[in-house]
């Protein structure tokens, strides 16, 4: 039987392993399942199927933002947005795919060719158009295979300029990726290449679309519920005049903003990509699966597409409080404490049901970050850090309201000092072990080790590199402006039952209708998350020595906004 911790942490001064054990001091502490209680209260709010499932803009999403600007009044945090409000507003524009009004076909050959042939592709079986970045029209253009896609130089690594397919030979085509990465390459360090520098190594080779391919092993959930989200509208910022301030500062923060064509094939129906070519995808799969080098080669073929779309504007709002630091000094610097709002909405059906509540993503992040800003407001001994408890819209788009504050903050340039980012950190199991995202990359993997050991918390690194977390969750926005950062999950070991629970709640939870009020949460296994997150900001906060990027980090040069 597990030992409450709460009975471990009733004097507020009790030292574990060098570590302030204070996030549920005190006489009246009450228990792990009845603080558990306290917190499932606000994900019972945030996920109501009154809420719809918080799109990014809509009413509910607003209400949703009220709710939790209330929450930090009432803990006594003062507004930290604009204008003297807990709201920072960001715009979007908004693209919608209209798949009844749209084609995509592989054409072999010219129609004045004995050879040619044109396959028309089925839109949600074969394939689905991209809706984040803005498509072009029409294309027509040549298919090239360039294994995973990877553009990284400064590793002597780079898909787009190989041998078999030189740099120049981009030049008008679609390039056709894999997910994956060679086994000698850092899981952060492949998962970073799919994000900045691959948009901006297909603009600058001049390639005017991409088809990406996810590998099976790698997918959370099964094809047809990919293709069940294809009618969301995607979105990106806004352009706004200081646009080209935030991307002189931080060069991996830059929006694209040309059009270009984007696609994502279903892997099952994926042979038809590679027929005619002397590889097959079963090939090209087993050794992207053994993390193997890929071959890279024209696929002799042309994509044929015609994108029908409607465009739009939103404005949704990110949340901002702030508790004032106590140390003269180090006041003027911030750990930011983050989670994000927004959810899918109402969607196509599944299970009968079209509300995507988003309980675990990620009202259960919102609702500890809530948590934690009440045990920070209500203790008198303030860090020697000030605060930021920050609420994100957009990450369902791409992350989009925590790239905006990041190269948009409001507080002063340069004084955010790290960021501790929650995303369904998924209490469905009791509490052993955490993964972080970020523990090998900066000085926080080592608090985040000194905590966890004073919790009895087993810390470790991602065990799925390959899923691409590094880059899913808002923390990574602060990893590209240069500020360390970390986001953190239940943990597991394989094949062990956590395991096979987590597993079973991404193929039948996540991004679906079943993640609502209904499923089954430990509540206590929260209530010591929530202790443990706690007292990491605390930690971090009052530490005198600034968190920064280790030597060996990829991600230093980010500090120096290279």
């Amino acid at each position: 039987m597990r030992v409450n911790r709460v009975v471990l942490m009733m004097v507020s001064v009790a030292l574990a392993g060098g570590v302030l054990l204070w996030a549920q001091s005190g006489a009246t502490a009450s228990s792990d399942e009845e603080q558990g209680k306290l917190w499932w209260a606000h994900v019972q709010y945030l996920a109501a199927p009154s809420m719809n499932g918080r799109l990014t803009g809509s009413e509910d999403y607003l209400k949703a933002a009220a709710y939790v600007a209330d929450k930090f009044k009432s803990y006594g945090l003062a507004p930290a947005g604009v204008n003297g409000t807990y709201f920072q507003p960001v715009n979007f524009d908004v693209q919608r795919v209209i798949a009844s009004k749209s084609s995509m076909s592989l054409v072999v050959g010219c129609k004045t060719c004995r050879s040619y042939h044109e396959d028309l592709l089925v839109l949600g079986e074969d394939a689905i158009l991209g809706s984040r970045s803005a498509q072009v029209g029409e294309v027509d253009a040549p298919l090239v295979f360039i294994g995973y896609g990877l553009h990284l130089p400064d590793a002597k690594y780079d898909d787009f300029n190989s041998a078999e397919v030189p740099w120049a030979s981009l030049k008008g085509k679609v390039v056709v990726t894999i997910n994956g990465g060679p086994a000698d390459l850092p899981g952060p360090l492949k998962s970073y290449a799919r994000t900045a520098p691959f948009a901006k190594a297909l603009r600058e080779a001049g390639a005017v679309g991409v088809i990406s391919i996810p590998t099976p092993k790698s997918m959370d959930f099964g094809w047809q519920r990919v293709a069940s989200g294809a009618g969301q509208p995607g979105m990106r910022l806004s352009l706004t005049p200081d646009a080209a301030s935030v991307a002189a500062k931080h060069p991996a923060l830059a929006d694209e903003h040309g059009a270009m064509f984007s696609a994502t094939f279903n892997p099952a129906r994926a042979e038809k990509l590679f027929d005619g070519t002397g590889h097959t995808f079963a090939e090209i799969l087993a050794l992207a699966d053994a993390q193997k080098p890929l071959p890279r080669f024209a696929l002799r073929k042309n994509v044929r597409a015609t994108v029908a779309g409607e465009t739009s504007h939103v404005t949704s709002p990110n949340i901002v409080a702030e508790l004032k630091g106590s140390d003269p000094k180090l006041a003027g610097e911030y750990v930011v404490v983050s989670a994000h709002l927004d959810h899918l909405g109402v969607g196509a059906p599944i299970n009968g049901k079209t509300i995507y509540s988003g309980a675990m993503d990620d009202a259960s992040g919102v609702a500890t970050v809530l948590e934690t800003a009440k045990k920070f407001g209500e203790n008198k001994a303030r860090p020697k850090r000030s605060m930021l408890f920050v609420i994100f819209t957009a990450e369902e788009k791409g992350l989009l309201g925590s790239r905006y504050y990041a190269g948009h903050p409001t507080v002063p340039d340069g004084s955010i000092a790290a960021d501790l980012n929650l995303d369904m950190f998924m209490p469905i199991f009791p509490l052993k072990k955490l993964h972080v995202q970020g523990l090998e990359q900066s000085t926080l993997g080592a608090d985040a080790e000194k905590v966890g050991e004073a919790h009895h918390i087993v810390i470790a690194g991602d065990p799925e590199p390959d899923r691409n977390s590094f880059i899913r969750t808002d923390q990574y926005s602060f990893v590209q402006a240069g500020i360390p950062a970390l986001a953190m999950k239940f943990g597991w070991t394989a094949d062990s039952p956590e395991y096979k629970a987590w597993r079973a709640w991404l193929a039948q939870r996540y991004h679906s209708t079943d993640d609502d009020l209904t499923q089954p949460v430990d509540l206590a296994a929260a209530a010591q998350f929530n202790a443990f997150y706690a007292d990491l900001a605390r930690t971090v906060a009052d530490d005198p020595a600034r968190p920064h990027y280790l030597d060996s980090s990829f991600f230093k040069r980010f500090e120096k906004g290279q």
